[in-house]
C-alpha cells in the first residue's frame, strides 16, 4: 500500500531509524525537524500520515497536532504521536489534541506498520467519498447547495478533552456496546465508569445479541474483548459484524492482553478502528472511544452526502420523478433485457397541453404546482415495475416493461384520463384543469431500439397534438 508519510522529530537519529522502517515497507518518507516545519509541509499538501515525536522543543507534538486540526487544509491528516514517556497525562494530552494513536519508544515495528496500514485505508476511503460526493453534487449544483462544507470538505471533529479539576464532565453523543466473555468480571465496573461520560447508552451485550442486532438497535461503537469464550473469538465476532449490513459501519475497538502487538496488528488489519490493552485506564479508553465516534460521525455524514448526491444526480427536484438522464439510461437497460429475453416493452411520451399558457397567465409558481401534481398522478397510476421520468419542461416519459400494444393503449388512456380529472388549486384559490397529449411506441428488436422507440413515440405524440390534443396515438409497429 503506497503512502507519503511525514516523520517529525527533532533528533536526526530518530528520524533516520523511522525512515528505514517505513522505507523498507515501500512508503515514501518526508522528514521534518520541528513542529513548525511539519505544519508548513503538511499545509503544502500530499501528506497521507504524520508520525510525530511528542517531546520537541518550542512546539511539542500535542501542540502541533492541535494546530493541524485547526487548519482545514490539514485537519483530516491522521497523526500518530510517539514518546519515550509512559506518563499517562502525556498520552491523554496527545489523544485530546486529536491524535489517532500514541506509541511508546522503542516503537514496535509490527504495531507501527499495522497502524499505518489501517490509517491509510481510512484516509483513502475518506478521499474516495469526498471525490465521489463532490462530483455528484457538482452535477446537481443548482439543488445541492448546503451539503458540502466550506472548502469542499466536511469539518474535522476531534474528541473533546477530558475535564480538569472542577470542570463538568463532557457528554459525547454515541451508543456503545461492550462485548466480553462469560467470565469477564471487569464488564459491569468498566460499563459503570464509562456511562457518565457518554450521553447515550453504554451497555453490555453477548455475542449472540450482537449478531442479532438490526440497523435500529446497532451501536455506533463496539468495545470487544479479543478473547470471549476462547482465543480470538472477539476477532472472529468483529469480522462477522463487519460483514452484516446493520453493523458494518460501526466502529470497532478491540481489547487485548498487555503487549500483544502481534494480535493488535491482526485486529487492525481485520478492520478494527483502534486497539486497547487490559487493564485499560477508563479515561484513556474513553478518549479513544470519543475519537472513533467523531470519525464515525464524519464517515456517516460523508455517506449521507454521497447518497444525497446520487439521488440528486438522478431525481428531478421539482416533481420527485427520475430525471432525463436516468430515464433514458433505464430505457437502454430495458431494451437490452428485452432483446436478450425476447419480450416486449412500451414507451409512452406525454406532454401537458398548452402548459406555456399556464405559466404566462398564472406565473411560474402555479406552473410548478401543476407539474408536481401531474407527476404525482402519473406515478400513482403506474405499476411498481414501470418507471416515469420528467424528461423536459412539461414532457414525461413512461417505460412499461413486459407489455403489448393493447396493454399500452389501456395504460395510456388511464394516464390521460387521470390527469384530465385533476383539479389543481393554485395560489389565490383558482382551480385549474390540464390535459395530456400522449404518443405510444413499442420497443423493436434492433440495436437502436431505445432511440428508435423515442423517435416513433415522439411522432405519435405530435400526431395527438395535431389531432386536437388530450388524446392518445399509437405508433405503427413494423
Amino acid at each position: 500500500m503506497s503512502g507519503r508519510i511525514l516523520i517529525v522529530d527533532d533528533v536526526a537519529t530518530n528520524r533516520i531509524v523511522m525512515k528505514v522502517k517505513l522505507s523498507a515497507a515501500r512508503y515514501e518518507v518526508v522528514p521534518a525537524s520541528s513542529g513548525a516545519e511539519a505544519l508548513a509541509i503538511a499545509e503544502a499538501g500530499g501528506i497521507d500520515i504524520i508520525i510525530m515525536d511528542m517531546m520537541m522543543p518550542n512546539m511539542n507534538g500535542a501542540e502541533t497536532c492541535c494546530k493541524l486540526r485547526a487548519n482545514p487544509a490539514t485537519a483530516t491528516i491522521p497523526v500518530i504521536l510517539v514518546t519515550a514517556s509512559e506518563d499517562t497525562q502525556a498520552r491523554m494530552e496527545g489523544l485530546s489534541a486529536g491524535a489517532d494513536d500514541f506509541l511508546s519508544k522503542p516503537v514496535d515495528e509490527v504495531a507501527l506498520l499495522a497502524r499505518v496500514r489501517s490509517l491509510l485505508r481510512a484516509r483513502e476511503e475518506e478521499r474516495e467519498f469526498e471525490a465521489r460526493s463532490g462530483a455528484l453534487l457538482e452535477m446537481s449544483a443548482p439543488v445541492a447547495t448546503g451539503f458540502a462544507e466550506a472548502g469542499g470538505q466536511a469539518a474535522f471533529q476531534t474528541a473533546p478533552s477530558l475535564p480538569g479539576a472542577g470542570e463538568a464532565t463532557p457528554l459525547t453523543e454515541g451508543r456503545i456496546a461492550i462485548v466480553g466473555g462469560p467470565d469477564a468480571t471487569w464488564l459491569p465496573l468498566q460499563r459503570d465508569r464509562l456511562r457518565p461520560l457518554f450521553r447515550e447508552t453504554v451497555r453490555i451485550v453477548g455475542r449472540d445479541a450482537a449478531l442479532a442486532m438490526t440497523s435500529e438497535t446497532a451501536p455506533d461503537l463496539f468495545l470487544i474483548d479479543a478473547d470471549l469464550g476462547g482465543r480470538n473469538d472477539g476477532l472472529r465476532l468483529m469480522s462477522e459484524l463487519r460483514s452484516r449490513a446493520a453493523t458494518r459501519h460501526a466502529a470497532f475497538l478491540i481489547l487485548l492482553p498487555p503487549g500483544d502487538s502481534e494480535r493488535a496488528a491482526t485486529a487492525l488489519d481485520l478492520g478494527a478502528a483502534d486497539v486497547g490493552y487490559h487493564p485499560f485506564p477508563v479515561d484513556e479508553i474513553a478518549m479513544r472511544i470519543r475519537t472513533q465516534l467523531a470519525r464515525k460521525k464524519r464517515a456517516d455524514k460523508m455517506r449521507d452526502t454521497l447518497d444525497t448526491g446520487l439521488k440528486l444526480a438522478v431525481i428531478d427536484p421539482l416533481t420527485g420523478l427520475h430525471n432525463r438522464r436516468y430515464g433514458l439510461s433505464h430505457l437502454n437497460r430495458v431494451a437490452t433485457r428485452c432483446r436478450a429475453q425476447g419480450i416486449r416493452a412500451g414507451v409512452v411520451l406525454m406532454d401537458i397541453d398548452h402548459f406555456k399558457q399556464v405559466n404566462d397567465t398564472y406565473g411560474h409558481p402555479a406552473g410548478d404546482i401543476v407539474l408536481a401534481k401531474v407527476a404525482q398522478t402519473l406515478d400513482n397510476s403506474l405499476r411498481h415495475e414501470d418507471l416515469v421520468a420528467r424528461i423536459g419542461g412539461e414532457e414525461f416519459l413512461a417505460i412499461l416493461p413486459d407489455t403489448d400494444v393493447n396493454q399500452m393503449r389501456f395504460v395510456a388512456e388511464r394516464l390521460r384520463s387521470a390527469v384530465e380529472e385533476l383539479r389543481i388549486t393554485i395560489p389565490g384559490g383558482e382551480v385549474l384543469q390540464v390535459t395530456l397529449s400522449i404518443g405510444v411506441a413499442l420497443l423493436e428488436d434492433r440495436d437502436d431500439a431505445a432511440s428508435r422507440a423515442i423517435e416513433t413515440a415522439d411522432k405519435a405524440l405530435y400526431s395527438a397534438k395535431g389531432d386536437g390534443r388530450n388524446r392518445v396515438r399509437i405508433a405503427s409497429v413494423a
